[in-house]
């Protein structure tokens, strides 16, 4: 079998028959009630989370989504969230504190969506609370790569206790496009830029930067073996003193 090039990684991150979020969270729990609004602006559909049970243990889910077919793409703006759906997220995770439930983040995002509005509205700002209050967060927390990981937009649902990346998926400051563009201004050396940005997830692992690779799921078995992971991860985690849980959380991301 022809081993997969780092651009290779790149497309599987970004197929079309990946498994959407909407349909993993699904999969994952029982009695899944979407929660909408940021209680400010808006309620930005890119933004999909609510509380659902996970093998009975209810469980704050939280996902940056790209389109669930190609006439949803435009509302979730091809996966890249607004400030309205940054601010939900992190609304979701303070009221997973404050009733003690865990909190998993699943991400699929090319990055924030890059408009003057969205800074007027606060996006930057917004991703750098989730980053704060994330490292913060008085709750197990659990987030996992699913396709694409890109930039910040990425970076402010995914500083768990630990987190995971799907065998396809790619972590990254931002796209082998755009590296290649800003660094060559040459945006067909795209192949190139993906082998030295170290963004697949075996190097992802060797970096530290990501915690355990997840094989692909599809299917309703290897939905539920995963299932079976997360519950017994945050069982590991809920099992730590909540100041022993914020001090590792902390160590993790002080390394970079």
């Amino acid at each position: 079998m022809t081993k997969k090039t780092a651009f290779d990684r790149v497309l599987a991150a970004r197929a079309q028959d990946k498994i959407t979020i909407k349909d993993l969270i699904a999969g994952l729990t029982d009695d899944f009630i979407e929660l909408h609004g940021d209680r400010a602006y808006g309620d930005d559909a890119a933004i999909y989370g609510g509380i659902g049970l996970l093998q009975q243990q209810p469980a704050t889910l939280i996902g940056i989504r790209k389109a669930d077919d190609e006439k949803s793409a435009a509302d979730v703006h091809f996966g890249s969230a607004e400030p309205d759906g940054y601010r939900k997220a992190l609304r979701l995770m303070k009221q997973a504190e404050k009733f003690q439930r865990p909190v998993i983040t699943f991400i699929n995002t090319p990055g924030a969506f890059p408009d003057v509005n969205a800074e007027y509205h606060g996006q930057g700002y917004l991703i750098s609370q989730l980053i704060l209050q994330g490292l913060q967060l008085k709750t197990p927390y659990l987030a996992i790569i699913v396709g694409e990981g890109g930039s910040g937009g990425a970076l402010a649902l995914a500083v768990g206790d630990c987190v995971w990346a799907f065998q396809d998926s790619i972590y990254s400051v931002l796209s082998p496009e755009g590296y290649a563009t800003i660094l060559w201004k040459d945006s067909s050396r795209v192949r190139e830029a993906a082998e030295i940005m170290k963004l697949t997830p075996p190097e992802l692992v060797e970096q530290g930067i990501i915690d355990k690779i997840i094989p692909e799921v599809r299917t309703k078995a290897e939905i539920n073996q995963l299932k079976q992971q997360l519950f017994d991860k945050i069982k590991e985690l809920s099992a730590i003193p909540t100041a022993e849980l914020l001090r590792r959380r902390f160590a993790r991301y002080r390394k970079f």
